[in-house]
This record gives C-alpha cells, structure tokens and sequence, in this order.
C-alpha cells in the first residue's frame, strides 16, 4: 500500500483507507448502508491491516453511534497500528447542543466519540459540514483546547465550501490555532465539482483530500448498465434520492468508457473507477466501504496499478460538465485559459500523487 502525507502535515495516511458506514445497522439514513456486527468488522479490519489499509473512518452519525461501537471493538487490541477518522456535526438528537460545532457541542461530541470507541485519542477528527451560526473564532479555539489536551491528532472539515474553508484557514494562521489538513468531500468520475474550486483551494493551502463515495453514491459498482434496470437488492434503491444526483446520459458515458477499460485491464469497473482517483491531485485517501469480504478484496485491488494516460483522458471526457460561472472561462476562453492552465501542469512530477 502507498502512503501518502495528509496535506501540508507529517502525518502519513494509506491511498485507501476504510468507510465504517456499514458497521452497526442502526437507524434510517445512516443505518441503511449495512448491519456488519462486530465479528464481521473484525474480520474485515484483519483484510484491510493486512493489505496495508490502517486507516478507518467514521461519524457520530453512521448508525446512531453504532459505527463507533463497533469499530471501537473491532480494533480493540491493536490500537497502535491503526489510524481513526471520525466526525461530527451533524444533528444527533433534539436538545440545544445535539447539532453544530459550537464548543459546548464539539467538547461532548468528542468525548461522546472517544467513549464508543474505546480510545484516548482521534487521530484526524473533521466537522461533518459547516455550522453558520457558530463563530469560526469559537469554533477554531475549542480544537485547539482539544488538541493540546491531546483529545485530537489533527482536524479537518467536510462537505465545505471554498470561502468556508479558506477563511477558516485565514483565522487559523491569524491566531495560531490548528490548521484544516484534510477535507473530506465528494469526488468521483460521475462528481466532479471538487475540481473546480475546492482542488486548486486544496493544492495552494495543503489541505489533502479524503474522498467521501468515490463510487458515486453506488453507481460505479459495475452493477448499472445502460438499458439495464437497477438489480434488486442495490442500496440504491432506497438511498437514491439522498445522495448527490447524476445525469443518466453522462453515467451511461462513463459506465461505457468504464467497460472498455475493463476489457483492455482485466480489472472491474470499480477498481477502475476508484484507480482514477488516486491519480487526482491533492487526493490523499480514498474511502472504500464494504458489507462484505468479497466486496472489500475487489476494492482493494484499485491499489498497486495505474491506468494509463490514455485511458485517464477518456475517463476524463467521458464524465466531462461544463462548470458553473466563473469557472468555465478559465477553459473555454483563450485568455482566461492562459491566466489558468489546467490544474495538473501546476504540479511538479516530484510532489504529485
């Protein structure tokens, strides 16, 4: 497994790491990924340990806790050989300080976390989305109390918007609090918009990526076709709609470039499309899940390959969007296009991932 620097940090983190969204089964939305109890989750925490995979990730939310409960145990043993993700933010109850980063909110989140997980540590703790009505000041003062108190490694963000995360970092240099190394967001060949704002915000203020569903919310599994129904038993068909939407014309584009790639490689279509990312800049980790052992081995096989040049630039054509305003120019228009060169031929080859 390669392992990669999160962000402008010393801290090395594996080209994949493992989603624990599917560990416990408890809940609505968040429960709907999977049921794996704890003898299942140490089975696939084995797998993953022994394919160089030390990094596991979680949320307060992913099955009311449970997640963490069972992560928690699966590990328990060998805390020193792995790395915990966790996040929170997200709405878990009804009371005043059940939501939000607000530093009552944050201090019970924290130890609430490290309780289910039976550790004395997080090693890279992220807010699950950002919180309007909590000052950044308040917000960036309580992590750094956490961090000294040795609670938290490193902290990062999910789901922000670029102004919400620059600025946050603007705060953090103005008073010396600790510094977002890791955004946790969206990316896939079927969701692309993290290209266009968030990559070259992340590449100028070394802030790596942890990419959230790299499989495009399920779509890229191999299982859709086109003109060929949903399968029974997908996810998908109860989960659909609160994931991020997609086209059906361009996945159909991409599942056809996806298969004739599959056929030149021997590889899967998933393996393709998560191998896709890890040739992305400022991709630090990329987060695979699986509610099962087959599904893990198959996902852990887009590690230690690369696809080539040529097949990239089909992959990239073939999910291509024309981005909002003031992005499109930047490729379209002569003379923004020469003020913005493509994001790649801003990396050296020595310091690209």
């Amino acid at each position: 497994m390669e392992y990669r620097q999160l962000g402008a940090s010393g801290l090395k983190v594996p080209a994949l790491s493992f989603g624990a969204g599917t560990f416990g089964g408890r809940g609505e939305l968040f429960g709907a990924w999977g049921t794996t109890d704890v003898a299942e989750a140490r089975r696939l925490v084995d797998i993953a340990l022994d394919a160089g995979v030390t990094m596991f990730d979680t949320a307060d939310v992913y099955s009311d806790g449970a997640s963490e409960e069972v992560l928690g145990q699966a590990i328990k043993g060998r805390r020193d050989r792995v790395l915990i993700s966790t996040k929170a933010g997200l709405p878990t109850g009804d009371g005043p300080h059940d939501a939000g980063t607000s530093r009552p909110r944050l201090i019970q989140a924290v130890d609430g976390a490290l309780r289910r997980l039976g550790a004395d540590h997080i090693d890279v703790f992220q807010l699950h989305a950002f919180d309007a009505a909590t000052p950044m000041e308040e917000v960036l003062s309580t992590l750094g109390d956490l961090v000294r108190a040795g609670k938290l490694r490193y902290v990062g963000v999910s789901n922000f918007s670029g102004w919400q995360l620059m600025k946050s970092l603007a705060i953090a240099e103005r008073h010396g609090y600790p510094r977002y190394v890791a955004h946790q967001v969206y990316y896939s060949l079927v969701g692309r918009d993290y290209e266009w704002e968030l990559m070259p915000l992340a590449l100028d203020q070394g802030v790596g990526a942890l990419v959230w569903s790299p499989l495009g919310w399920g779509r890229l599994t191999g299982r859709i076709r086109r003109g060929r129904p949903l399968p029974e038993g997908s996810r998908l068909h109860r989960t659909a709609a609160y994931g991020p939407p997609v086209d059906d014309e361009r996945l159909y584009a991409v599942v056809d470039v996806l298969d004739e790639i599959s056929g030149e490689t021997g590889r899967t279509v998933a393996q393709i499309a998560l191998n896709w990312l890890l040739q992305r800049p400022t991709v630090a980790s990329v987060i695979i899940g699986a509610r099962n052992e087959e599904q893990l081995r198959e996902n852990l096989g887009a590690a230690g390959w690369s696809l080539t040049r040529d097949q990239v630039a089909r992959l990239d054509a073939a999910g291509a969007t024309t981005a909002a305003y003031p992005y499109y120019p930047y490729r379209s228009q002569e003379g923004f296009a020469r003020l913005n060169p493509p994001i790649e031929s801003r990396i050296p080859v020595d310091s690209a991932p």
